[in-house]
């Protein structure tokens, strides 16, 4: 599994609450970050955060085309740009303070009559 720890200045700038639950593209994000010496088979990333092998890839690919990993068949790594991933962590954490401020989207409520039902 994996080694359990993270970096002291991530400990120390959270909150309290802040790591209770991360959802499966943070924890891929935040293992390749930890393990930034190395380049990872999905697999092995899967088997590490005991995921489902396709959801890794999954989500790795989407995270490739954002700049946020580098791929070269089989292996996966953080990016080296750091200011890149750097802006989508503070992007993502801004999407959460918006959800838990105002509530997460309820599309429903959101529609009108104007709408087309897509099926």
């Amino acid at each position: 599994m994996s080694s359990g720890t993270i970096d002291i200045d991530e400990f120390e700038d959270a909150d309290a609450d802040e790591f209770a639950e991360r959802n499966d593209t943070e924890r891929i994000v935040v293992f390749l970050d930890a393990n930034d010496d190395r380049a990872w088979k999905a697999a092995t990333i899967a088997e590490r955060l005991d995921l489902y092998a396709d959801a890794v890839s999954a989500i790795l690919s989407r995270l490739k085309e954002r700049g946020l990993v580098r791929h070269k068949r089989p292996y996966w790594a953080i990016t080296n740009d750091e200011e890149r991933l750097q802006s989508a962590y503070r992007l993502h954490r801004h999407h959460e303070s918006a959800d838990e401020q105002y509530g997460g989207e309820r599309l429903e409520e959101l529609r009108t009559d104007e709408m087309e039902t897509v099926q």
